[in-house]
């Protein structure tokens, strides 16, 4: 995507901040490959918060020092905090685990059409709790975008099975993790007028990190030896995780978040069905048939028309 020189500020502005969206569903869009090759050393709870803690970890100090450049920033009440522990159990508990539990559970194809929901329960959320305006433009947008995912989901709707007693559990852990992400974006949105982006995703991980340990520690008792079958591939999905999926890719989200509304930011989750495709091409060498690069492009159109033409925020 180039940024026209004659275009005005708020597009170039704009544009920058989607172009954040797409790295972050980029990274998004590999969290699945990395689940799949550390399933076979931990087990889903593990997966999901051991590399979580990691995140925290590398994460207070950079909060410890951006709190030492700015003596002006709000210190957290009590109240804050139970702010930031919403947030976290709430958010990034429940759709972290939701989502690694649940595909363990049922199947990838239901996670990945039940994903599908995020958008659009994050434009209702939205609505409701932050009074974002629901345009015709925003709206049309989504339903393009859906339209789109539909069409490179094709062979997961050959695969699913939705009405498998069998995947229930799966299926509803899933739609937790699901709403979990929604709630988590549109709800810290709402923090940011009292402290920054940054600021309130390390606040909400110490919360989330302090409320899964002893889940971790009750249902999946850690062992360091698990640690020592890890081979490369495992070390580098675990790694993945931690430095990026957790880290980067929520730096570039919440960064953008702060300046675009919540409604306008989740049409770039869209993208991240097409980032996994184009990944499985590309890495594991699978064929990319006519629906899915029609598919990838009504997406990429969908997204395009709220990059253009939104202004309502």
């Amino acid at each position: 995507m180039t940024v026209d020189a004659a275009a005005p500020p708020q597009t170039r502005t704009t544009i920058w901040y989607f172009l954040l969206l797409a790295l972050a569903s980029l990274i998004w869009s590999g969290q699945g490959i990395a689940v799949k090759l550390l399933d076979a050393h931990l087990g889903p709870i593990a997966i999901t918060f051991l590399p979580f803690y990691v995140t925290t970890i590398l994460f207070v100090p950079l909060l410890w020092r951006l709190r030492q450049q700015n003596p002006q920033a709000t210190t957290p009440s009590l109240s804050d905090w139970v702010k930031f522990a919403i947030a976290g159990v709430g958010g990034q508990v429940l759709a972290q685990l939701g989502m690694t539990w649940g595909i363990s559970e049922s199947l990838a194809s239901n996670g990945a059409i039940l994903n599908l929901l995020i958008p659009v329960i994050s434009a209702v959320l939205a609505s409701l709790m932050l009074k974002e305006r629901i345009t015709a433009l925003r709206v049309s947008s989504l339903a393009i975008g859906l339209v789109g995912v539909v069409f490179l989901s094709v062979g997961d709707f050959r695969q699913s099975s939705f009405g498998s007693m069998r995947f229930l559990t799966g299926n509803l852990l899933i739609l937790g993790g699901c709403l979990g992400s929604s709630f988590y974006n549109v709800y810290c949105k709402g923090l940011m007028q009292s402290f920054q982006e940054i600021e309130i995703l390390i606040f909400s991980y110490i919360t989330a990190s302090v409320a899964s340990v002893p889940l971790l520690l009750w249902v999946e008792p850690f062992h360091f030896s698990n640690l020592r079958s890890f081979d490369a591939r495992s070390v580098a999905a675990f790694v993945f995780l931690a430095l990026f999926m957790y880290g980067v890719s929520m730096l570039f989200f919440f960064k953008a978040l702060q300046h675009l509304d919540v409604t306008t930011a989740s049409t770039s989750l869209y993208l991240v069905p097409v980032f996994g495709v184009l990944l499985a091409a590309v890495l594991l060498g699978e064929r990319l048939n006519g629906l899915a690069l029609a598919g990838a492009a009504i997406v990429l159109i969908s997204t395009l028309l709220v990059v253009r033409y939104d202004t309502s925020y």
